[in-house]
């Protein structure tokens, strides 16, 4: 599995937005998905779409605000990122699962970040 790169970060205005690509070659029949890590807290789920993309699921903090799509043959992933928060401010790594959104992340591809910081 090619590593993911991500790209789309940068410093916004709380309630703008912003869409995170990530480029993840080979990953048609994988699930992909976002993770997120903010200074001093634990890495949380943000998102993760099926292969299909019949399935997606969010994380309780980003549901309604957040939309994660795939498109290139679903080798690239999108989040797109609306009424952003301070909170939101993290490192937002792109992971490639394995054939299913529950299976472990922690047994997939990971990018290396691209920051995104909320703030006025």
């Amino acid at each position: 599995q090619v590593q993911p790169v991500e790209s789309g970060g940068g410093l916004v205005q709380p309630g703008g937005s912003l869409r995170l690509s990530c480029a993840a070659p080979g990953s048609t029949y994988k699930a992909v998905g976002w993770f997120r890590q903010a200074p001093g807290k634990e890495r949380e789920e943000v998102s993760c779409m099926s292969s299909s993309g019949g399935l997606t699921k969010y994380g309780t903090p980003v549901k309604g605000r957040f939309t994660i799509s795939r498109e290139n043959a679903g080798n690239t992933v999108y989040l797109q990122m609306n009424s952003l928060k301070p909170e939101d401010t993290a490192v937002y790594y792109c992971v490639v699962y394995g054939y299913s959104c529950s299976d472990d992340a922690n047994q997939g591809s990971w990018g290396q970040g691209t920051q995104v910081t909320v703030s006025s």
